[in-house]
């Protein structure tokens, strides 16, 4: 068992721009812990990730705002404050804020996370109609 205490006042956030659309700032919950994350993640209007999969899953919950989730092969979900969202193993997906509206999530990844291909302007139109 390990206790990580709450994250301390003044900490720097991360952006990261290196797999998303955006200026995307997260910060960790606690360290990577035997292949697992948690991060707190912001992601301001048209802000996203870019298609990914995680080896075990994939739970958001999401805190403020609203948002998508996107499913290779279907049309985006919107998820709002309260929602939680499971993402199976290997299921390749992507999720940020709505056009209009920032979204707040923790992101709880499981086993380690395979990056793709950004999601164009284009396919993020399509999904979000």
């Amino acid at each position: 068992m390990q206790i990580f205490p709450g994250r301390q006042e003044g900490a720097a956030s991360q952006q990261r721009n290196a797999t998303f659309t955006g200026d995307v700032w997260a910060d960790p919950v606690m360290p990577t812990t035997d292949g697992n994350t948690i991060n707190n993640v912001f992601f301001p209007p048209n802000c996203r990730t870019d298609w990914h999969t995680h080896e075990h899953g994939q739970i958001l919950q999401v805190l403020a705002g609203e948002g998508w989730i996107c499913r290779e092969g279907d049309a985006a979900q919107k998820i709002r404050a309260g929602d939680t969202v499971w993402i199976p193993a290997d299921e390749n997906h992507w999720h940020g804020a709505t056009a209009d509206t920032y979204m707040i999530h923790t992101a709880i990844s499981l086993g380690k996370s395979s990056w793709a291909d950004k999601v164009t302007a284009e396919q993020f139109a399509e999904a979000t109609k």
